[in-house]
């Protein structure tokens, strides 16, 4: 066993924590502090859209105000769905879980797009800019069609933000929900190398492409331990059903070590700064669609989390109420994070391109040694 092994061990068991598996540009995670290319997320989520937050994402920079607007007519015209996918919309089972159901339509969209097994950077940022105008569509078109509706395309001249409530909705949406839907996105958009852009790195590094890496890094976010988080967290919400039962739900669910989620982060440990925007944003939502009551039991749950366990609330738990409040379907809620997510995978996928060496670890081999053959008749 080399020394390089043994020294890392403990943390190969432990998810890799602790280990540092490349140098990236596009976002860090320092204390409180969450830097998209140098900028603080809070600044961010204040100041910005999300079109100049993936346009800094993937080139390293704000753009310029003649840069925005063409990024935007590029992000726009790609938003609608080619003609022969709404096909797959009828075709394919909608009883499904929604996160499978996306897969399967970005695995059919790579089956029509020219660039899809060019491996060369403009021909990724042209499948980036696709991948990430359509998936919100895909979001809102397969809810519409799971209800007996027919899908509806994106308006020109509106952002993905504002696009996304009109098609999910079928009617404009406020200017109010579309920047709180904004900062949403902003917030959802990158996270250093969480567990779905390692999968997008990893999966890139063996040159398969950008589909194949956006297909991993969405099955990777279905899992409850990452982007599914959220789901849980408002089913969680609506089994308690009130304040008066809250402290019952947490005694059980605590004395019989189940797990409460949205608490605890792998890297934040006194802070995630989106759960504290997001908390922000819970506490105004809630009061204006008259239900006041699901900011009050989850900032409660806050309070008792920290004080019996020491465990703080991460992007997940307050964004439950938020996406609720907006009046989106709760099995939507990670596909949307997929939705925003898509563009720091992109920008994961094209920093791999630029720099690539495919990802060959060893694993630590704990099994029996010197074992012979026997024959079957023997055994």
């Amino acid at each position: 066993m080399s020394e390089a092994i043994q020294e890392y061990r403990g943390a190969l068991d432990k998810g890799l924590e602790g280990v540092v598996a490349c140098s990236t540009a596009i976002s860090t995670i320092a204390g409180t502090t969450l830097l998209y290319r140098g900028y603080t997320i809070e600044d961010l989520a204040e100041n910005a859209t999300f079109e100049e937050v993936v346009f800094l994402l993937w080139y390293g920079r704000l753009p310029k105000a003649d840069e925005l607007e063409r990024f935007e007519r590029e992000l726009r015209a790609a938003m609608p769905l080619p003609p022969e996918s709404f096909g797959w919309f009828h075709g394919l089972p909608t009883e499904v879980h929604p996160m499978d159901f996306l897969h399967a339509v970005v695995a059919g969209l790579s089956l029509h797009d020219p660039d899809a097994n060019v491996i060369q950077f403009d021909a990724n940022i042209r499948k980036a800019v696709r991948l990430t105008a359509r998936l919100a569509t895909i979001v809102a078109a397969y809810d519409r069609v799971r209800n007996g509706q027919w899908p509806l395309q994106p308006l020109p001249g509106r952002s993905l933000a504002w696009n996304f409530l009109y098609m999910l909705h079928g009617r404009e949406p406020e200017a109010k929900r579309v920047r709180q839907l904004d900062t949403c996105l902003i917030l959802h958009a990158d996270h250093e190398l969480n567990a779905s852009a390692f999968s997008a790195r990893v999966t890139s590094s063996t040159l398969s492409g950008m589909y194949s890496s956006v297909m991993a890094a969405i099955g990777t976010l279905k899992g409850p331990l990452h982007g599914g988080a959220n789901e849980q967290v408002m089913r969680m919400l609506q089994e308690i059903g009130g304040p008066s039962r809250l402290e019952a739900y947490l005694d059980d669910a605590l004395g019989g070590k189940r797990k409460v989620m949205g608490f605890g982060h792998r890297v934040y440990k006194e802070g995630d700064p989106r759960a504290a925007i997001l908390k922000r944003m819970s506490r105004e939502l809630t009061a204006e669609t008259g239900h006041p009551e699901l900011y009050e039991m989850s900032a409660a749950i806050e309070e008792i989390m920290q004080e019996r366990k020491g465990l703080i609330p991460n992007v997940d738990f307050y964004s439950a109420t938020v996406y609720y409040s907006m009046g989106i379907p709760i099995d939507l809620f990670t596909p949307v994070f997929a939705a925003s997510r898509v563009a720091g995978w992109c920008a994961h996928t094209l920093e791999q391109y630029a720099n690539n060496r495919i990802y060959r670890p060893r694993g630590y081999y704990n099994g029996p040694t010197g074992l012979r053959y026997v024959p079957i008749e023997k055994r």
